[in-house]
């Protein structure tokens, strides 16, 4: 039996990405309609015949609900429809910061996003730059766990830093940070942290000496940019040079914007995974497009995807 060719769907919320990797695919994206109710329940529905054919449904989960749930829909109307594979495309998994209990009677959300997926229907996830790698634990299903180190690294070589120094704002980010130190042949710092509660830090020291360096912060993601704002501005004046930071997923929520804009940072770097809410100077934004693309169109002839993986 010939292969067919895959189709790709996408959520509302992430139309303008799954646009430019449906373009690097070489295709279009697939006919989805969504009729809303008055009370706000929606309902998405294929305009096309996707039976016995894989589809690829983008969408990142970012709270609110309505991201999860529209990507739940879809997912159930294509088992429904008798689609063969169905791969949920997550570049950005939501929730998954509650990855564990880290204190008594509270839910482990990305456990339970999870196992929603596959109920739903979901016969592979692609995603990346997970909050925890272990997340892949929670499936049953193939997960593939990209890494945006392949789009930031040949950036930050053409910046050509003098005395580059990779910094982890925080513990938890050590080894992500040695990971990127070790293919620039970089120095490491590390901030050490302690939060009066979520969002909210009470104290920060740095580990490390960053005098007359060229600082990179690396981390997963920027919600509040509270911990990374605190971080360039105690750098700058331990005698750091520049400090820019890489997140992949630029969340970026409450006031995020107006620190930015009132720190130390020279430039935040982050992908579109999820989409900007607003425009900011020292953000730039690099495209995940190509590198989905690639990944799809091996997933979907069964070809290895070993050499998307720097780190």
């Amino acid at each position: 039996m010939p292969l067919t060719e895959a189709k790709i769907f996408t959520c509302e919320q992430s139309r303008e990405l799954a646009e430019k990797i449906a373009a690097s695919y070489g295709t279009k994206l697939g006919n989805v309609i969504t009729s809303t109710y008055s009370d706000g329940e929606f309902q998405p529905s294929y305009e096309e015949s996707i039976r016995g054919t894989r589809i690829f449904i983008i969408g990142s989960t970012h709270p609110g609900p309505k991201n999860l749930m529209e990507m739940l829909l879809m997912i159930d109307a294509a088992k429904r429809a008798s689609a063969r594979h169905i791969t949920a495309v997550l570049p950005y998994f939501g929730w998954a910061r509650q990855d564990r209990k880290d204190k008594p009677r509270v839910p482990i959300a990305a456990k339970l996003v999870a196992k929603m997926l596959e109920t739903a229907g979901a016969t592979r996830i692609i995603t990346m730059d997970l909050h925890a790698d272990q997340i892949q634990g929670f499936f049953e299903k193939p997960v593939d766990h990209l890494f945006a180190s392949t789009i930031f690294l040949p950036y930050l070589k053409s910046l050509n830093l003098e005395n580059l120094t990779i910094a982890s704002p925080d513990m938890g980010g050590s080894k992500r940070a040695y990971a990127y130190a070790k293919a620039l042949e970089s120095d490491v710092v590390i901030c050490y942290k302690q939060r009066a509660k979520a969002n909210v830090i009470s104290y920060m020291e740095l580990i490390g000496d960053v005098t007359g360096k060229n600082v990179v912060l690396v981390d997963d993601m920027v919600d509040t940019a509270g911990t990374l704002t605190k971080a360039a501005d105690l750098m700058m004046e331990r005698g750091a040079l520049s400090v820019r930071a890489i997140c992949t997923h630029p969340i970026l929520s409450g006031d995020a914007y107006q620190k930015l804009k009132n720190s130390k940072l020279e430039e935040l770097i982050v992908t579109d995974s999820i989409p900007l809410t607003q425009q900011s100077d020292k953000v730039r934004v690099l495209t995940c497009a190509d590198l989905f693309s690639a990944v799809m169109q091996n997933v979907h002839y069964n070809k290895s995807i070993s050499s998307k993986f720097v780190m």
